[in-house]
């Protein structure tokens, strides 16, 4: 279930706040899990503000707080405060937004250095994926989980997110792909060769607003040609 956290605050060094804020987000860069922040500023008294921040779940918000680096900017904004802050916790029971933010987390979660961050508050535990490259569907978190380390252990991974189509519970994505290869893919040796790929991938989302099924279309064929794959057949 989507959950948002409402900051709000009291202060007359909103500009140090918000360069302080510029460094978190800068800090954090693939590791916090808020999917949305909006500040307000009161228009009946400029030192009033408020912060609204959304995540994909309780679960998610939890893990954003308890990063290292959330702990020390806090201290630093309660100094920036008139008063001490407040917080509201609250379960999203009606959304109107549609998913698209949750399926670009996706793809930059997928993408971002390091050990592969937990896909539970992306994807359904049931999650079903439909890859036309693969003999059979991919069925669970865990497989999924599996598929995309495949990936990331054969490139290091960069998405960039061209477009996007809501409607109704599907979210339709427009992509690029873009890597070097680094390690073995498919029965290839790396070759460290820069490659490039696109694709589209339509998700369909649960009431929790998880993604439950994907629908994947890219251009594999072109990528096996950049590695070198097809050279022997055309020989």
């Amino acid at each position: 279930m989507t959950f948002v956290q409402l900051i709000d605050c009291r202060t007359s060094r909103f500009d140090e706040m918000d360069r302080l804020m510029d460094t978190w987000v800068e800090q954090t860069k693939g590791k916090r899990t808020a999917t949305h922040a909006v500040v307000g500023k009161d228009r009946s008294d400029a030192s009033h503000f408020i912060e609204i921040v959304e995540f994909p779940s309780f679960e998610e918000a939890m893990r954003n707080s308890n990063l290292p680096e959330t702990g020390k900017v806090f201290q630093e904004l309660v100094a920036l405060c008139d008063e001490m802050p407040t917080f509201t916790d609250l379960d999203v029971v009606r959304d109107e937004r549609l998913c698209a933010a949750t399926a670009r987390r996706l793809f930059e979660t997928v993408a971002a250095p390091g050990e592969l961050a937990p896909l539970d508050g992306l994807l359904a535990q049931d999650y079903h994926d439909h890859d036309p490259a693969n003999v059979q569907d991919t069925i669970g978190m865990d497989a999924m989980r599996r598929e995309v380390e495949m990936w990331r252990g054969g490139f290091d991974v960069t998405f960039t997110v061209e477009d996007q189509i809501s409607e109704d519970d599907r979210v339709c994505t427009r992509w690029t792909f873009e890597g070097t290869h680094h390690g073995e893919f498919m029965g290839l040796a790396p070759t460290g060769r820069e490659v490039t790929m696109t694709g589209t991938t339509v998700f369909r989302f649960d009431d929790d607003g998880r993604i439950a099924e994907g629908w994947w279309q890219y251009d594999r064929l072109g990528l096996m040609a950049q590695l070198g794959a097809l050279d022997a057949l055309e020989n």
